[in-house]
């Protein structure tokens, strides 16, 4: 910092950066990384390697080694890592008393790391000092209790020495401290690896008091019965269920105890015990335990017995729900499910016709969305699960003649039912079926299902008798049209399908019209009819344009491989500029102009490219104030400009023929229509007369005159343009005339 006569310091200035934009390259961290990865900056080369040929040269070495390290430990006293980089060096020297003590050191700085106590006493079990990695082991544990890892290591240590008794010793010392889960399961491993089933048993007594969970008593179970103690396991079932009691019964408990007495045979027991979990648990907590007795109950149960007590309550609970309310089709869903899943046909039929009986009492298409599935779900149970085809035929009459077609219908049961016949090699019932629908009631989805069944069969001229028909119900359905086309494009007929594209652009009425044309220039792109493709493109244009067809039929022509395409890509753009100009929608003619200069850019001279940029509109924006009648300002508005064709205007300027073309694009504010146009006209009649005829832009008033000059120069000014209007409408009669 500098420092003043007076002796104050004074902060430097900070410099100011001028131009906060950012790059225009930016560099990530990513490519920062890769290049210094790439230039290999922070590879520092490995050090030489040193030989050492005598004992002097080897304590020289050692002394420069220990003065390091314990240069390092004396600037970062607290970084453990140092302590232990020396220790392991001292190991690998064979200097296992230094090493001792430079641990020793390291566990006053501090004594709770886990990391030092592991390799501390690591070492000593390497170095076969097994006395001291005991002492070490009994201060750890002793000091950091709760550390699981050091109790693993001392009773796996323990273990391979050999010594059972002193690792049983460990493992109590353990359990004092009431570990958790796995510590236990530990110590029972330990206890059967040498087949002592009494400890263990002795140890699980413990465990389920210590932690006393579910799980823990069905491992004490299991464990009983794994070692053949079948009494002594169903013992400890029994007090799981006493120790839990009624307010903290578990359903994960009774279905491990229900499954133990079924291996067991005791099925009266085991149909006991769930009838006695299912009367106390919840039903919505017993998901489980009612899927395991409904399984007990088709392994070892009758029919009779599965439906009064398995499907009971279900059922129940289902009744009451339709007779609640016989139109809730949801209910009637789940209870059918229910019943094909356990009863015979015929009870399933029983429902289904009850089902169907609640027919909807108003007829309209609404309401029968969900009844109708009724009528499809018994048709397939029929077929898939009976398998009775008379039976399903009969169920498809019955829903149809039930269907009021003249108001409504369902296209998905008429074909379902088609499909049916055709599964059932009964083409001409299927066709018959198709037919009547059609006859009846013809819609879109149902003429496409019977194209694409006969298109499936390979009969070519009934899809054509069948789109004919199509086309007579929808004629102003496009996609009918360019399917239809494309059919016979497929099939080789190119005449037939053009007259086909030529009947469809023939319509009055189409609803998606583009598309009908697009496909029908398409195709003939594909046959390589670039002749007729120019006439279709005309004939568009005839009926519309829209500046994406010319932009389209500039691109068309340009893609053809003809000396001249660029020049008749050109002159598409020049047609299409004429005919815009007096186009109402300003943007449109922009997206043509951008799209010929983007044309010009790549294929163009200069003097094309120089041409273009003129006919590109430039944008201006003008804001005034917005007053009220009484002359209190309400606000300002915004004005967008678009002045076209500079330099022609700017010719029709110096002629003194006619002023700058100013076209209102958007002017946004909450006025209504009259308003707008009222100011509008203000905004054009408040412009003084240019003084210099030639200038480049158009002269706005001032600000700050008096309200009596602003209101004479509105007058003076608004004669003023109505005589330059005159005289422009002289100019182009004169021009007409010629």
């Amino acid at each position: 910092m500098a420092s003043t006569a007076a002796g104050k310091q004074r902060i430097p200035k900070v410099a100011k950066v001028k131009n906060k934009a950012p790059a225009e390259v930016q560099i990530t961290a990513e490519q920062l990384l890769r290049e210094a990865k790439e230039r290999e900056l922070e590879l520092l080369p490995p050090p030489p390697k040193q030989k050492i040929t005598d004992e002097e040269e080897l304590n020289d070495y050692k002394l420069r080694k220990r003065k390091g390290f314990e240069d390092n430990i004396r600037k970062n006293r607290t970084v453990i890592s140092n302590w232990i980089k020396y220790a392991q060096w001292e190991e690998s020297l064979k200097e296992i008393q230094r090493a001792r003590s430079i641990y020793e050191r390291a566990l006053d700085v501090d004594h709770r790391n886990i990391t030092l106590w592991l390799k501390y006493a690591e070492m000593e079990m390497k170095s076969r000092q097994v006395n001291h990695a005991r002492n070490i082991w009994d201060r750890a544990i002793t000091i950091l209790p709760r550390v699981n890892q050091f109790w693993y290591k001392y009773t796996y240590m323990e273990e391979m020495l050999g010594n059972v008794a002193g690792c049983r010793q460990v493992f109590e010392r353990w359990m004092e401290w009431e570990p958790d889960e796995q510590a236990w399961h530990s110590y029972i491993n330990f206890e059967l690896r040498y087949k002592e089933v009494d400890k263990a048993r002795t140890i699980y007594e413990r465990f389920v008091i210590v932690h006393p969970e579910v799980k823990n008593w069905i491992k004490y179970a299991r464990f009983e019965e794994k070692h053949g103690y079948i009494a002594h396991s169903r013992k400890v079932y029994e007090r799981a269920v006493e120790f839990f009691g009624e307010e903290h019964v578990d359903e994960n408990l009774f279905v491990a105890f229900a499954k133990f007495e079924e291996t067991q045979k005791e099925f009266e027991r085991v149909r006991v015990m769930y009838k006695y979990a299912l009367d106390r648990i919840p039903k919505h907590q017993a998901q489980e335990l009612f899927k395991n007795y409904t399984m007990f109950e088709k392994k070892f149960g009758d029919r009779r017995g599965i439906e009064d007590v398995i499907v009971s309550k279900r059922r129940f609970q289902y009744e009451e729900e339709v007779k609640a309310n016989p139109h809730n089709y949801d209910a009637w869903f789940d209870y059918l499910r229910l019943v094909e899943s356990d009863a015979d046909p015929d009870t399933v039929r029983e429902v289904y016709e009850r089902a169907i009986a609640n027919i909807p009492p108003i007829q309209e298409k609404r309401h029968w969305r969900r009844y109708i599935y009724l009528w499809i779900n018994y048709a397939l149970y029929e077929e898939l699960e009976v398998k009775d085809p008379e039976r399903t035929r009969q169920v498809y009459q019955a829903c149809l003649d039930l269907i009021p077609h003249k108001k409504f219908t369902f296209a998905k049961i008429w074909l379902l039912y088609s499909q049916f016949e055709i599964r059932q090699k009964n083409l001409q019932g299927a066709r018959k079926v198709m037919g009547t629908a059609i006859g009846k009631c013809p819609k879109n989805k149902l003429l496409k299902g019977y194209i694409e069944l006969e298109l499936q069969l390979r009969e070519f001229d009934r899809c054509r008798k069948l789109y004919e028909k199509y086309l007579e119900f929808s004629p102003e359905n496009c996609t009918t049209w360019i399917k239809f086309a494309e059919l016979e494009t497929i099939l080789g007929d190119i005449d037939r399908a053009r007259a086909i594209f030529e009947l469809a652009i023939g319509q009055p009425r189409l609803d998606m019209p583009e598309v009908l044309w697009k496909s029908y220039i398409d195709f003939e792109i594909e046959q390589e009819e670039f002749g007729n493709t120019r006439n279709l493109y005309k004939r568009l244009l005839q009926r519309t344009q829209h500046v994406k067809v010319w932009i389209s039929y500039a691109k068309f022509e340009l893609s053809i491989d003809s000396p001249d395409r660029l020049q008749k890509c050109r002159q598409i753009y020049e047609e299409a500029n004429k005919s815009m100009r007096s186009c109402e929608e300003k943007e449109e003619r922009l997206m043509l102009l951008e799209s010929w200069r983007e044309f010009e850019r790549e294929f163009g001279s200069d003097s094309t490219r120089e041409r273009v940029r003129k006919l590109l509109p430039e944008k201006v924006k003008k804001r005034r104030k917005l007053t009220a009648e009484d002359g209190v300002r309400t606000g300002c508005q915004t004005v967008n400009w678009f002045l076209t064709e500079n330099l022609i205007n700017r010719s029709l300027i110096n002629n003194n023929s006619a002023s700058f073309p100013l076209i209102i694009i958007s002017v946004p504010g909450s006025l209504s229509r009259t308003q707008a146009g009222r100011s509008t006209t203000t905004t054009s009649s408040q412009r003084t007369p240019p003084t210099n005829p030639t200038s480049s832009c158009w002269p706005w008033p001032r600000c700050g005159r008096s309200s009596s000059s602003r209101q004479q120069t509105t007058t003076t000014t608004g004669r003023w343009f109505q005589k330059k209007v005159q005289r422009l409408r002289r100019h182009r009669c004169a021009l007409r005339n010629l």
